[in-house]
């Protein structure tokens, strides 16, 4: 996916299944979202629309990477594959959290997502709050301007990716359209003010956030660095602490967590924390870690 891109969703956020059904399929065919000599929308059993808004979110979320030229086949990525390989349904948090990771930071792809939880400074907010913040980033980053209703649209979709649609507006749901996508589970925002619609963004319970992923996330972050300062994981754009709303208190539990399964050590000196990396592993080696852990299958 090329330059900065808005609405890519059709207004659609992720369904529960539709990632499971989009990688499956792009497994069995790589043209499945392209296919001339057969419709995708009956291979893939939804609409067009909804075709072409998978198509997007596959990308979007880093689990299918797509050809630039020639006929637009998709492809897993290595996180596609090891994902499948481990958790096809896509149903531990851990998953999901990877997923939001690699959404919250796909600039391109995920314009305003990548705003909202990297440079969208305001924890409690208001719709017109945010459209006019991205709107001057925007200008700034881009040097054009984009029309207002794709800036609302991913708004909306924003925050339907992330709250229940019947905390949002219970008595306008059709009960045949009431699926909520599965990254509600990881409580990244909340309803504060239901009558002045205000939003907040949360910190997910601990529960939410495996320490493995959260090293897998520093680990990119660090790139070829042994040592990373706190703060810096803690408020620059990429890090963990952007991504997923920590506070400081909430990302030295998870310090903690991994200094004493002997990954990294925190030193603290006088004005400058910082995280020393132990472990050997990569972005991916922690991920096959979390997931050898849960399953039981790990080859130590």
């Amino acid at each position: 996916m090329s330059s900065y891109k808005f609405r890519g969703h059709e207004t659609f956020f992720i369904r529960k299944g539709w990632l499971y059904k989009g990688l499956k399929n792009v497994k069995e065919r790589p043209d499945v979202f392209v296919s001339k000599s057969q419709n995708p929308m009956d291979i893939l059993g939804i609409g067009a629309n909804m075709v072409k808004s998978l198509r997007y979110w596959m990308q979007a979320v880093g689990l299918t990477k797509e050809k630039a030229a020639g006929v637009r086949t998709q492809q897993p990525t290595r996180l596609g594959d090891i994902i499948w390989q481990y958790d096809p349904c896509m149903q531990e948090t851990g998953t999901l959290c990877l997923l939001h990771y690699k959404l919250a930071t796909n600039k391109e792809g995920a314009t305003s997502w990548y705003y909202f939880f990297n440079e969208f400074k305001l924890k409690s907010f208001k719709k017109e709050d945010f459209i006019t913040a991205l709107s001057n980033y925007v200008k700034l980053e881009i040097g054009q301007e984009i029309a207002g209703s794709s800036l609302e649209s991913d708004f909306e979709c924003i925050i339907n990716t992330y709250l229940s649609k019947s905390r949002i507006n219970a008595e306008k749901i059709d009960p045949e359209n009431n699926i909520d996508c599965p990254f509600r589970e990881l409580g990244l925002i909340s309803l504060a003010d239901k009558k002045e619609k205000i939003y907040k963004k949360e910190i997910p319970a601990k529960e939410v956030l495996p320490p493995l992923i959260v090293l897998a996330v520093i680990l990119t972050q660090a790139g070829t660095q042994r040592e990373i300062e706190i703060k810096k994981l803690l408020n620059e754009p990429g890090s963990v602490g952007r991504i997923f709303n920590l506070d400081i208190v909430t990302l030295n539990h998870y310090l903690f967590a991994l200094e004493k399964m002997g990954y990294i050590k925190v030193i603290r000196t006088a004005g400058l924390d910082l995280v020393k990396i132990l472990s050997e592993l990569d972005f991916y080696g922690c991920i096959e870690a979390y997931y050898q852990d849960i399953t039981g299958n790990s080859n130590d």
